[in-house]
């Protein structure tokens, strides 16, 4: 087997590994939720922003269908309505955190791909420092 081939093969064990990942979409749908409610407008560009973004990362796209997709980010924007539910959707982004940094690095890009949306407000920039310090990522390298 040649090397292409043999690397071809790894990636696709990965990312079957994961495939059904419950811990990771929560965390993707949550920190999507939490930047979402963050400004106090649940805006319909930035909920299409998160679902682009969540199908196009390999995980999520080999393991969910976009109702799945839709059906957690509307719950977990439900939760994101009241304290108790945004302290709820950081404990799922939480749980990731001993994860590998690049799958750190997408949650957090996808919840950055949502308050890019209508241009990052002062609360959304609050949340996403939030999710830095959670997934422990660098905000200004992933935002540059």
């Amino acid at each position: 087997m040649g090397f292409f081939q043999d690397a071809l093969v790894r990636l696709n064990r990965a990312v079957m590994s994961y495939a059904g990942d419950a811990d990771f979409m929560h965390a993707a749908v949550s920190a999507a939720a939490n930047v979402i409610v963050a400004d106090g407008d649940t805006d319909e560009e930035e909920i299409e922003a998160a679902l682009v973004s969540m199908r196009a990362n390999p995980i999520l796209q080999k393991s969910y269908d976009t109702l799945t997709l839709e059906k957690a980010l509307f719950e977990a924007l439900a939760r994101a309505e009241l304290r108790a539910g945004r302290l709820e959707n950081s404990q799922h982004v939480a749980a990731i955190a001993d994860r590998p940094l690049e799958q750190r690095q997408h949650v957090f890009l996808i919840a950055a791909d949502v308050a890019d949306k209508g241009g990052v407000t002062e609360s959304e920039h609050r949340v996403l420092d939030e999710l830095a310090r959670a997934l422990d990522v660098d905000k200004a390298m992933l935002l540059g």
